[in-house]
């Protein structure tokens, strides 16, 4: 299975990022002149564009453009669990809504960040996280493939954690996480119930199981009036 157009221009400007033609702090092209260089829509280039500001390789400044993002200061953060189990310590009532759930070919971040062979497929699934019928987060969670292929849309897409552990055996041990702000555009305004331009805490995170193996790929947007989280040292 060939991979999404908009996942093709992903992985050429990573590419590209990595091995130097734009600096850290550079501006990259013009949306319009990068769809013109790939052949694409504009639309499908700023998918392209705004997977990498999701993933922290790009920032867009309002009335400036887009530039290659500076390393963040990091903080290690303990007791990061699932998002269901975080409710239900803080009392709320956990759901989510799912906005889209397929098989596809992982980019070249998540065969990265899951350890993936060229060539293995991952579940990829979009979804809204609610605490009590408030919406709290937008995700986008990648899973290698052969880790669901035994469960259900439901099982995976309510409490995977739960699942793994309950179905498979498998417990997940540790995570790696890394937390900045960002705002709400439009597309994450109206799923969050916000106003576009409010304030996000913006986070990706892999984790693992208790062997090592990572299954789990993250990037969400948690709405920043909503939701905090608490440093232990």
């Amino acid at each position: 299975m060939a991979s999404p157009v908009y996942i093709q221009i992903h992985n050429d400007l990573r590419k590209s990022i990595e091995d130097g033609k734009w600096g850290v702090g550079e501006k990259i092209p013009a949306e319009r002149e990068l769809a013109a260089q790939f052949g694409v829509s504009r639309m499908t280039l700023r998918q392209a564009i705004q997977t990498l500001v999701d993933e922290g390789v790009l920032e867009r400044r309002v009335g400036a453009g887009t530039f290659v993002a500076n390393r963040k200061v990091q903080e290690k953060m303990a007791g990061v669990t699932s998002f269901t189990e975080l409710m239900k310590k803080a009392g709320k009532t956990p759901s989510s809504r799912t906005i889209s759930y397929h098989l596809t070919t992982p980019s070249e971040t998540e065969i990265d960040k899951l350890n993936l062979q060229h060539g293995e497929q991952v579940l990829r699934m979009e979804r809204v996280r609610y605490a009590n019928n408030v919406p709290i987060c937008y995700e986008i969670a990648t899973v290698p493939a052969p880790m669901i292929q035994d469960f259900s849309k439901a099982e995976v897409t309510s409490s995977f954690y739960n699942t793994l552990e309950t179905k498979a055996h498998l417990t997940p041990g540790h995570t790696t996480q890394h937390v900045s702000a960002s705002n709400a555009n439009e597309k994450i305004a109206e799923y969050l119930d916000i106003r576009r331009g409010d304030a996000l805490l913006r986070t990706t995170q892999v984790s693992y199981l208790t062997d090592g193996r990572p299954f789990e790929y993250v990037h969400a947007r948690y709405v920043g009036k909503r939701f905090e989280f608490v440093l232990e040292k």
